[in-house]
């Protein structure tokens, strides 16, 4: 179980986050959607402290901490919640000097200590999930956008972690290689893999999450049940702003 309580966030005099309390339940799917400067993302590197809260609590299974103003955690109770947690990026970051299985076996060797042999037989067995093991020697610049990806999230998986966070995973994707991304998230949904992720992806986050949180303005405006809320919003700003996500759905759709 994830939960977020009365997160703050600011940068200098700009507060993105305002006081956002988020809960997330062991092996569900929730959508962060919202206008871009909205603070989905913000909130979603809050989740592994890769933003620090200015205020509030961050809450993963049984380890939880605490942020004031002006404060920082130690470094040691940081990496302790965001051991805790797999992170897929929007542009992949893969090692461009590592093979894909050497991308996926490089921090349960160099931050796990695993040994290799170990760590690739992990390492294959998930790019074998992803739909990869076919590319395990490929160099990622020899990879379409989608692969790598693909492997970026057998790379956030490898180390079991609670809860996988995607930062807008298919945002760098055309459309055609966004679905090999989507069937990925939605098998790893299906098996109840735990996941936040932030997205305009109208498509991944109708098919995938379990519950929606709309952010705007670094506020939750409406949040419940995606099917509830794709169809029938109650807010009126969230009325407009899926309104546009399916006018922008469509468009891509005729292109």
């Amino acid at each position: 179980m994830i939960r977020l309580s009365n997160i703050e966030k600011r940068f200098g005099d700009l507060t993105v986050l305002k006081g956002v309390s988020v809960t997330v339940a062991e092996g569900r799917v929730t959508a962060l959607i919202g206008p871009s400067g909205g603070g989905k993302s913000t909130l979603l590197r809050c989740i592994n402290l890769l933003e620090i809260p200015t205020s509030g609590s961050v809450r993963i299974g049984e380890e939880e901490l605490a942020f004031q103003p002006g404060g920082k955690p130690a470094w040691k109770d940081i990496q302790r919640l965001r051991g805790q947690t797999g992170m897929v990026f929007q542009n992949f970051q893969l090692f461009p000097h590592r093979t894909a299985v050497e991308n996926v076996m490089e921090g349960l060797v160099t931050v796990q200590k695993w040994p290799a042999e170990k760590a690739r037989e992990r390492a294959m067995a998930l790019l074998h999930k992803v739909g990869m093991a076919h590319k395990a020697d490929a160099w990622p610049a020899t990879l379409s956008g989608g692969q790598q990806q693909r492997v970026a999230i057998a790379r956030a998986l490898a180390p079991s972690p609670r809860v996988l966070l995607c930062d807008e995973p298919t945002s760098a994707l055309d459309p055609e290689l966004s679905g090999e991304v989507v069937e990925v998230l939605g098998t790893l949904a299906a098996e109840g893999t735990t996941m936040v992720m932030a997205t305009h992806d109208l498509r991944l986050a109708s098919r995938i999450a379990h519950e929606v949180v709309f952010l705007d303005g670094g506020e939750v405006v409406e949040t419940g049940p995606s099917r509830k809320l794709f169809t029938h919003p109650e807010r009126e700003r969230t009325q407009r702003f899926i309104a546009t996500l399916t006018q922008q759905g469509q468009q891509g759709e005729g292109v």
